[in-house]
């Protein structure tokens, strides 16, 4: 009889931990994979791919005003939020769906339920005790609520995917991108929003140009985003909700949305027990071979706090897999990671800011612009596009690269593969741009600021 049920045993059945199985089965290891809540984690049924849905419907109300530019004569369709939801339910339904049959057709053991780590080998899930030569923790992460009086009248990013109904008002409390996500959302939805953030300006971590210009495009929209601003209390007002604010003041709403951040889901699965080393927020530490402190214990994802972004995840967790299955130890790369927030207009970057870009090299070179779209001289919106290249001028190398506007995931995405293979700003300069087109900015930059 071997010594271990399985040669890996997965908490978690979400990007990374479904990848690490997946990876692992086809090296010949035994894998089981357990999950007390949904298939597919975060990102598959309250994150990424429900939010990217939301985001696609709330982009119509200004396609369909838009079109009026360009000759198109008709009445406003009227929206419907329950068709939205339940279009939106079906889809992740299927990619549930989707996730267990690649698990089963990996050869990988599906397991409902919750486990918890008993030894540095075993876990117990619902009385049954399993054995591993090793443990994988991919538990992700969960919505931070805070404590002050009222909050358990709000709502967090879990739940705004199951509203009975669109809010007449909303208000969202938070600077981050998931906050700043949902506000767009919304109001591009028809709800009269207003976005609170405690701080001087939202969307810390972003290249200041980039958050200046995106509230600058929020306001013109007509988003009320205040800064300098928080929640003291929630109560009942009538029919709805009064957030009282700091100063004072108050919102009324039918909805109040805390996004104020998202902490590691490592409660209760008894890691401290067996000596598993947490930081202060409880995330599992590990080394750069996602290795916890206890070396038959591993995590990746959202779970070890360190890039919360679903490829992220998915490239730790194979990394895990070749790192203990494949013989070839791996580290998981994460530098120069591109990211992108579906805001309205989006944002993409890839590489540092400028704030960093200094911290990091003695001299750097800053190319930037703003315009409005072509799109827009016809419609007259007042939306701006910003483009911004860090480079540093000793190399030439360009280490950052920021986009504000339409489609700017999508460009990104290709400028990130030139960005880790090196590129500098002398070959961009001699790539011929595509005309007429955004992205051609970037290799049309000429004028330092």
């Amino acid at each position: 009889m071997p010594d271990h049920d399985f040669d890996l045993f997965v908490l978690g059945a979400g990007s990374g931990g479904v990848r690490a199985a997946r990876v692992a089965s086809s090296y010949g290891a035994r894998v089981a994979v357990a999950e007390e809540r949904y298939l597919g984690g975060t990102c598959v049924n309250a994150g990424c791919i429900p939010k990217k849905l939301l985001v696609y419907a709330s982009h119509y109300a200004e396609d369909f005003e838009d079109a009026r530019a360009y000759g198109w004569r008709s009445e406003r369709p009227a929206f419907d939020w329950r068709t939205l939801i339940d279009n939106k339910d079906r889809e992740i339904a299927r990619l549930n769906a989707v996730y267990a049959r690649l698990l089963d057709e990996s050869g990988a053991e599906r397991i409902e339920g919750r486990a918890t780590i008993v030894d540095r080998h075993t876990v117990e899930i619902a009385g049954r005790r399993i054995r591993a030569r090793y443990l994988l923790v991919a538990t992700g992460g969960r919505p931070f609520m805070p404590s002050c009086q009222g909050a358990d009248l709000a709502i967090s990013s879990d739940e705004i995917f199951h509203l009975e109904e669109l809010p007449n008002r909303i208000v969202v409390v938070g600077g981050g991108y998931i906050a700043t996500e949902f506000a767009c959302i919304f109001h591009g939805l028809g709800s009269k929003v207003t976005q609170l953030y405690r701080g001087e300006l939202f969307l810390r971590g972003f290249d200041d140009d980039v958050r200046i210009t995106l509230a600058e495009d929020m306001r013109n929209k007509g988003i009320d985003l205040r800064f300098g601003a928080n929640i003291s209390g929630i109560e009942r007002a009538g029919s709805g909700l009064r957030a009282r604010l700091n100063d004072n003041s108050h919102v009324d709403a039918d909805v109040v949305l805390f996004a104020i951040g998202r902490v590691p889901h490592t409660r209760g699965l008894g890691l401290d027990e067996v000596g598993v080393e947490l930081d202060g927020n409880g995330a599992v530490i590990v080394d750069a071979f996602s290795c916890s402190s206890v070396d038959s214990i591993y995590a990746v994802g959202d779970v070890t706090d360190r890039i919360a972004l679903t490829p992220v995840a998915l490239a730790e967790g194979a990394a895990v897999a070749r790192t203990l299955f494949g013989g070839t130890p791996t580290q998981p790369d994460h530098e120069s990671v591109p990211t992108c927030m579906f805001s309205q207009p989006p944002v993409a970057m890839v590489g540092l800011t400028e704030a960093d870009a200094r911290q990091r090299h003695a001299h750097v070179d800053v190319y930037r612009t703003r315009f409005r779209s072509l799109k827009h001289t016809l419609t007259g919106r007042a939306e701006l596009t910003m483009m911004k290249l860090c480079v540093d001028a000793d190399t030439d190398r360009v280490v950052g690269l920021h986009v504000v506007g339409p489609e700017a995931g999508e460009i990104v995405q290709g400028f990130a593969v030139a960005l880790k293979m090196g590129a500098t700003k002398a070959q961009l300069d001699a790539t011929i741009g595509i005309h007429p087109t955004a992205a051609e900015e970037l290799v049309t930059m000429r004028v330092k600021s």
